[in-house]
């Protein structure tokens, strides 16, 4: 067996290892709110409470989606040790962007487009760090809009990931087993002379519309 293959069916393993866990976790249960679980090439953004916010999404992606879908995550987090970077890289085959400009060597938006360009799929958090306060969501990154226009013919889904903050809080490191949801909402896209300020808005506005005030101790 070559390196390769041999790094591939960790990979596979490790995958599938990690989508079994969460949902042993989290029960996780994915409500398909005005989008199928279809063939189709999306971007999903979501909101962003946890580290664990783009697993839950990739869990509930059938099989055929979760192969096509890369995570959109900060490189410094994920290629700090060998392990976190086999992960990134190898099992969920992140696309990876410094956070820091001055550190960058690639445009991230460009890096997206490539990725989509390839034929897949990605995750992002367009709130760009973690909500850890009591607003519902953070003020929306540009990125998003830029990888709209760039774009313009691949779908948006908004993601609502209700509970996983009570999971896994900042800064700890072993779960605490709750039910969580992930909320699918209706796709769209940037419109035509629509501007940035009206777009993100309207994004937002989608995101914001899924989430709940429903946060119950309902255990796994």
């Amino acid at each position: 067996m070559t390196s390769e293959l041999l790094t591939r069916s960790l990979a596979a393993l490790a995958g599938n290892a990690i989508v079994v866990f969460a949902r042993l976790v989290t029960a996780v249960r994915a409500e398909w709110d005005g989008v199928e679980p279809s063939p189709t090439q999306r971007i999903y953004y979501a909101n962003h409470v946890s580290h664990g916010d783009f697993v839950l999404i990739w869990a509930v992606l059938p099989p055929r989606l979760r192969a096509l879908t890369r995570p959109v995550a900060a490189a410094e987090y994920w290629l700090n040790n060998g392990l976190k970077r086999f992960i990134g890289t190898a099992v969920f085959r992140s696309v990876l962007i410094e956070r820091e400009s001055n550190q960058r060597k690639a445009d991230p938006v460009g890096q997206m487009c490539e990725a989509l360009d390839a034929g897949d799929s990605l995750i992002l958090f367009p709130e760009g760090t973690r909500n850890t306060g009591d607003a519902n969501l953070l003020p929306f990154k540009s990125g998003l809009y830029h990888l709209a226009k760039a774009r313009s013919d691949i779908d948006l889904v908004p993601v609502w990931i209700d509970n996983l903050n009570r999971v896994l809080p900042k800064g700890e490191v072993v779960p605490i087993p709750l039910i969580c949801t992930v909320r699918l909402g209706t796709a769209l896209r940037l419109m035509a002379g629509e501007s940035k300020a009206d777009f993100m808005l309207r994004a937002r506005t989608a995101l914001s519309d899924l989430s709940t005030t429903d946060t119950g101790d309902i255990k796994a």
